[in-house]
């Protein structure tokens, strides 16, 4: 082996690379083993668990240099599958606005207008989801839901692009592909296990409050039309004088809520693993229209000194009874997709995609998810994916975007000079579109850093949720959690015990209990994805009890 092979022999000076190399030469700088994460200039990384902001809160900077590799290869890991949330269901509706946000004329918060007259419909296209698993995974599998909303406005599109489930894992998009990764098949063997994922979780303490929902019944919801949705992230609404509050969205169904046990999936599952795609369709065509009230909660644009917990952190709920949520309109999902593809798996949504009276939030996991959602349409879909009818806005587009591959017509106004396609022009090219309000401007006084937000407070709201979850919840919560993590490493294990017992001390005592009993070889039941010794133990009776056939 070569001195240059040699990922021992690096002599750590700082002096200058020299002679040849190779495409994986193993030379270190000062400080770094084999084992020093780097990016792939070979930068080593001092922090990979925060973007780089302004103060601790946010925003995130373009220049996000490890940020942005990191995630735009993670983008494109599947071709030409979603990364996430490639089982999907979708259907056309229109959503109504009643002209309030509760009581309160809704121009006093935002000028959008897709909210500011009572009886308004702007048409909507949804895309129901699993996020984890593969396009052709069973819909019983627990798993966070998308739920992501197009409103074809007469402004252009805005999409609503949430979850069922109102917190996320992870509060810093540095770490989305490290928590999709220890969801994903194991790299070696191609199956997900309880270990990876809680072997990532226990290093994570921020997801407890996820947990506390996720292997609780909520980790299944019965079907796509009895569940709740959520932005999950913070935004802005802004008026017409440019001023803005945050906002949190939630859609609340008509229908009510049902969700299912680990038991119930795996009945549901043995007959049907479409079963939430069927209920949908069949509903809709027989005219059982499923409705969804949207209701959001208002907060002011500051730090909020007086909460034990950033408002801005997607990993915690806003409390209702400080803040209430308020209704704005009613959405109606009433006709199926003509063509699954074309609508359904060709729809393209991103955090992104705002009108006029709507802004982002200096939210870290917001502002990482608005470049991951739109590169990744762009890889996975084309470069054009927006000339797409099913993605296309219901309004006037011109641009001067040209080419690129399956580049379908040209963005071009009536009666423009053609040869013209940059701004500014003086020879009859396009033109910026006159300014009617103020932006919104908000200041900031911080220093550019990596670090985590200062109230993570990571264990309040799991222990509440644990709390308020009913006596069957709370069984099937711990069920789950003990079939998961029964064959996991005990590092992981004894970590998700201190973790559940900092959250609650009943919730860390059960789960002990219930991984001594499995340990000492007693059955348990857990019935989720990542219980390997229920995988291992189905994998054995499949050679027991088959049914032998001749050659042919």
């Amino acid at each position: 082996m070569s001195e240059q092979q040699n990922p021992t022999s690096g002599d750590g000076t700082g002096t200058a690379v020299n002679g040849a190399g190779t495409s994986q030469d193993g030379r270190m700088a000062s400080g770094e083993n084999a084992q020093t994460l780097t990016t792939r200039q070979g930068h080593p990384l001092t922090n990979n668990q925060n973007t780089r902001t302004v103060g601790n809160r946010g925003p995130a900077t373009l220049e996000n240099y490890q940020f942005i590799e990191k995630i735009s290869h993670f983008d494109r890991e599947r071709v030409p599958e979603r990364v996430v949330h490639a089982r999907g269901a979708g259907a056309h509706g229109v959503f109504e606005a009643y002209g309030k946000v509760g009581n309160e004329p809704i121009e006093k918060y935002t000028r959008a207008k897709l909210f500011n007259t009572a009886g308004k419909e702007t048409p909507v296209f949804v895309r129901f989801s699993t996020v984890g698993h593969g396009g052709h995974s069973p819909e019983t599998l627990r798993d966070p839901r998308g739920f992501a909303v197009k409103f074809y406005t007469e402004d252009g599109n805005w999409d609503l692009v949430g979850n069922n489930l109102k917190v996320f894992f992870i509060r810093d998009a540095m770490k989305f592909p490290d928590l999709i990764h220890s969801q994903k098949p194991d790299p070696v063997h191609n199956r997900q296990t309880g270990e990876r994922i809680f072997d990532f979780i226990s290093n994570t303490p921020e997801a407890m409050h996820m947990v506390s929902f996720l292997f609780s019944p909520w980790g299944i919801p019965a079907n796509y039309r009895q569940m709740q949705g959520s932005g999950v992230n913070t935004y802005k609404w802004v008026n017409q004088n440019g001023d803005a509050v945050l906002v949190k969205y939630h859609w609340e169904p008509q229908q009510g809520i049902k969700n299912l046990t680990a038991a119930e999936a795996e009945a549901i599952q043995a007959k049907n693993f479409n079963h939430a795609t069927q209920d949908l369709f069949e509903n809709i065509e027989k005219g059982n229209f499923p409705k969804w009230e949207l209701r959001v909660q208002i907060m002011s644009d500051d730090e909020h000194p007086e909460l034990d917990f950033d408002p801005l952190d997607d990993t915690k709920i806003w409390p209702e009874d400080q803040f209430p949520h308020l209704p704005v309109g009613m959405m109606t999902l009433n006709r199926n997709p003509e063509n699954y593809f074309a609508e359904v798996e060709q729809s393209a949504f991103g955090t992104g995609v705002l009108v006029d009276g709507l802004d982002f939030s200096d939210d870290k996991m917001l502002q990482g998810r608005t470049f991951s959602y739109s590169d990744t349409q762009r890889y996975r879909v084309g470069t054009n994916y927006l000339q797409l009818p099913i993605n296309a806005p219901k309004k006037h587009v011109a641009t001067n975007q040209r080419d690129g591959q399956m580049a379908y017509h040209v963005d071009s106004a009536p009666g423009q000079n053609n040869h013209i396609n940059y701004e500014p022009s003086s020879l009859n090219g396009l033109k910026e579109a006159p300014r009617t309000a103020p932006d919104h401007m908000p200041q900031y006084n911080g220093r550019l850093m990596r670090e985590t937000i200062d109230r993570q407070n990571n264990f309040k709201q799991a222990g509440e949720r644990y709390r308020l979850h009913e006596d069957w919840e709370r069984d099937d919560l711990i069920s789950n959690m003990v079939g998961a993590l029964a064959t996991a490493n005990r590092t992981v294990s004894d970590k998700m015990v201190e973790l559940c017992t900092n959250c609650d001390p009943d919730w860390g005592k059960r789960l002990a209990e219930g991984l001594e009993a499995a340990r000492a070889g007693q059955n348990a039941e857990g019935g989720n994805q990542y219980n390997e010794a229920q995988g291992s133990k189905a994998a054995a009776e499949a050679e027991a009890v088959a049914h032998d056939a001749k050659p042919y």
